[in-house]
């Protein structure tokens, strides 16, 4: 089955396909300067949490690879403005900084092992490509987990892109419906659009028709419609960010989402890997929301759509934990109350089994 690869470390530089030009056109970029990734994160050439956490990681391993720096004191504060560039590009997915914090730890273990920069170069690359192989592992243990939720045939339904081009591996939400694919469920996926970047629309119905799983693509106005027929017997999506009590940010329009299925009696989900977790504030009100440009709402593809007037663009909104029915993760399954179940799940080293 199809998997699409949105990162890969070269050795020509970090090599992305620009998610921006999907689904028309195929096209990746080579980058070479740790500040062209940056830019990259900020424009979404890549996007979805997990992806940008690699994308993150490999743009701080190129910054010390492409060093100039003679002294190891240089080095290193060469590399903190590097974490620092890369921290500003999106505020709300906490796998960027979850990344970033690994990267630092690994430097300052390499550091303190070494005065080789070659050694010290090759280490931080190390530690980025197993990041990235990390995410993909992490990503097949949520699918598995989550499969078991799934519907043995009929609807179900998705928000924005948590697929292979939102994580670097199968997917987080879009993961879960591949394993119940793959393990014989007969799925119907209804994807809305997910203005006003039409991730659904231009992202996970090409990875899913890529992938021949059968879907149907629906305006995000049809949610309500869709969920009262019924027909639908889950939603799963995927999370930029974790709160310590269950509150999840994922992209605008997931929040109405999931108070229509709890209105339906439609079981919500999210899936998500554990670096997702921010279990240092205790709920979604202390989760950061991103503003983006009015112009990806005036605008589509460059052309207005909407008079000159004032536009807000939230990219993210919370849905609180008690519209959540479960959390699946790489080492378990967590129900409420989540304020437990999440750390616990954090304090985990290997999977944590949990009653259906």
């Amino acid at each position: 089955m199809y998997v699409a690869q949105p990162i890969e470390w070269t050795e020509r530089g970090v090599v992305m396909l620009d998610q921006r030009r999907l689904p028309a056109e195929e096209i990746s970029y080579t980058y070479t300067d740790y500040r062209e990734v940056a830019k990259a994160i900020r424009e979404m050439v890549i996007r979805g949490a997990p992806a940008i956490g690699v994308a993150a990681a490999m743009g701080a391993a190129l910054g010390i690879l492409q060093s100039s720096a003679k002294s190891l004191a240089a080095l290193q504060s060469e590399f903190q403005e590097i974490c620092d560039t890369l921290a500003k590009t999106r505020p709300t997915a906490v796998d960027l900084f979850w990344a970033l914090e690994r990267m630092k730890r690994r430097f300052a273990e390499l550091t303190a092992e070494t005065s080789d920069f070659a050694k010290i170069k090759q280490g931080m690359v190390d530690e980025a490509r197993k990041i990235h192989l990390e995410k993909r592992t992490t990503d097949e243990a949520i699918g598995r987990f989550g499969a078991e939720f799934m519907p043995r045939e009929g609807q179900v339904m998705t928000q924005c892109n948590a697929g292979a081009l939102a994580t670097g591996g199968i997917g987080t939400a879009l993961g879960v419906i591949r394993v119940a694919f793959e393990q014989g469920r007969k799925l119907h996926v209804l994807v809305p659009e997910t203005r006003p970047y039409l991730q659904g629309a231009r992202l996970t119905a090409w990875e899913l028709h890529k992938g021949g799983i059968p879907l149907t693509l629906i305006t995000d106005n049809m949610v309500g419609h869709f969920l009262k027929s019924g027909k639908v017997g889950a939603i799963v999506t995927g999370a930029d960010r974790i709160a310590a009590n269950g509150d999840t940010a994922n992209k605008i329009g997931t929040y109405q989402i999931a108070v229509l299925a709890k209105e339906n009696k439609v079981p919500f989900y999210i899936a998500a890997p554990v670096s997702t977790f921010d279990l240092s504030i205790p709920d979604g009100e202390h989760i950061p929301i991103e503003e983006r440009s009015a112009a990806e709402v005036t605008h589509l593809q460059g052309v207005r759509i909407a008079p000159d007037v004032h536009a807000a663009h939230p990219a993210f909104d919370v849905t609180p934990a008690r519209y959540i029915a479960a959390i699946f993760t790489e080492r378990g399954v967590a129900r409420a109350p989540y304020n437990d179940s999440l750390r616990a799940l954090a304090r985990a080293g290997q999977p944590v089994a949990t009653a259906r």
